[in-house]
């Protein structure tokens, strides 16, 4: 067969299926020479824009009014663990998890905090397109280490969409499986999790055709780059033509009463899939959590300049206890707890200090006192780490930095803190400069 006519008739047919765009998404997980080790895994609840301390898992009613805000605290089931009234099924549930209220960062914008908080390395002062992080985040270091769990499930799944995230110099294979289509719709489906009414049959002729071409190519690439897209293709395959994925993505087949429980809404559904996926052997799966629909807030960045923060809060919140609160019960009810770990935060928290415009209280940039909440992950649970000052707005007891929540995290995945990388000009560089498991969590 003359080469255009087989790139004609094979790749054409190859193409239909999407493979370009599944071996981006599906993240390619770990080199051929790297085995997939741990049945960990983590969920990261994305608080798109940074939730307040003081409105959330940090209250203080006996600040000064331009301070404390309208909300009070309640008692969880723990005592001396209070958070916000606003979250009332959590209170009930305060024994099932951990917050960690003295963590402190120094990066003012969305870009630079999310790079702080996912990858160790503090973000570029000057935020500027395309806003890549120049180190590898969490996602990317836990899928290049440690692959998929189970043959064909992506590692790694964001829900709708990641932002500011990426493998720097580990490469864009490390990047998530990206979800973009609401769980909630009847229409729901992921592409690339099936053959797509082709045949197995002729799925395999496709397949033999693309060998053919990969062995051309082997001819004339002595780079060995081919070898490493055989990797890709086998992973793309499994998924294709396995059901790990195709099943962990029905969510149709939950119980209408568990969906209920998360609620039929977005993020409510995203978050039960979440769950699906860690179960079925996805390690990590973030959802991001920015607003909820309707909501005049399109995030938890609550300046006074856009809107009142106590007026949108009340909105976000009970959705927000809605869906932790069925996450959390649900990873302990089907005997998960060790193994999932649910963390719940955003880049950054806002100033302890109220912001007034025109009469609209509000809340600016903050990184110096926020707080994280977490659950499972076989940790202790039914505490706070850390504390603030009466204010809210100066770290009183147990200094916590990113890199601690960092360390913390890839202990719990398995993932050695003395791994290092050659960057780009290949001097190896440590995923973490710095940091140490936070003890209380261990």
């Amino acid at each position: 067969m003359r080469r255009r006519t087989f790139l004609r008739s094979g790749l054409v047919g190859w193409s239909a299926l999407g493979l370009a765009d599944l071996l981006r998404a599906e993240s390619l997980a770990a080199s051929p020479d790297q085995s997939a080790t741990g049945g960990k895994s983590i969920i990261l609840l994305w608080l798109w824009g940074g939730p307040s301390h003081m409105e959330t898992f940090d209250l203080k009613p006996q600040a000064p009014a331009e301070f404390r805000g309208e909300f009070d605290p309640i008692a969880t089931n723990v005592p001396g663990l209070e958070i916000s009234e606003h979250l009332p099924k959590l209170a009930g549930l305060g024994d099932k998890f951990a917050l960690v209220r003295s963590i402190s960062h120094d990066s003012p914008g969305h870009v630079n905090s999310t790079h702080t908080m996912l990858s160790g390395y503090p973000g570029n002062a000057l935020e500027q397109p395309p806003y890549a992080p120049d180190h590898p985040d969490l996602f990317a270091v836990t899928g290049k280490l440690l692959g998929s769990r189970v043959d064909g499930m992506p590692p790694l799944v964001s829900m709708p969409f990641t932002r500011y995230q990426g493998g720097a110099y580990l490469g864009t294979a490390h990047n998530p499986f990206v979800v973009k289509a609401d769980p909630n719709s009847d229409k729901f489906s992921v592409p690339n999790t099936s053959l797509a009414g082709m045949t197995k049959p002729q799925f395999a002729q496709r397949l033999d055709l693309l060998k053919e071409f990969d062995q051309y190519r082997r001819d004339v690439d002595a780079s060995g780059m081919m070898d490493s897209v055989d990797e890709f293709n086998h992973k793309a395959v499994a998924m294709l033509t396995g059901d790990a994925a195709r099943d962990a993505f029905d969510i149709g087949r939950e119980d209408p009463r568990t969906r209920d429980r998360y609620g039929r809404h977005a993020v409510g559904q995203r978050c039960l899939l979440a769950r699906r996926l860690v179960e079925a052997g996805a390690r990590m799966v973030s959802i991001d959590f920015a607003t909820v629909p309707g909501q005049k807030a399109f995030s938890w960045d609550d300046h006074a300049s856009v809107w009142n923060i106590f007026e949108q809060m009340k909105i976000r919140l009970p959705v927000l206890d809605q869906v932790v609160s069925a996450l959390v019960e649900d990873i302990h009810s089907r005997g998960l707890q060790d193994d999932v770990l649910l963390v719940v935060m955003g880049e950054m928290s806002h100033t302890p200090r109220l912001s007034n415009f025109k009469g609209q209280p509000g809340r600016e940039h903050w990184g110096r006192t926020m707080s994280v909440f977490l659950s499972g992950g076989g940790m202790p649970m039914g505490q706070a780490v850390g504390a603030t000052n009466s204010k809210g707005d100066e770290v009183l007891s147990r200094l916590v930095r990113p890199n601690d929540l960092l360390a913390t995290w890839y202990k719990h995945l398995g993932v050695p803190l003395t791994t290092h990388f050659p960057d780009h000009g290949g001097r190896p560089t440590p995923i973490l400069p710095d940091g140490e498991p936070i003890a209380e969590l261990i």
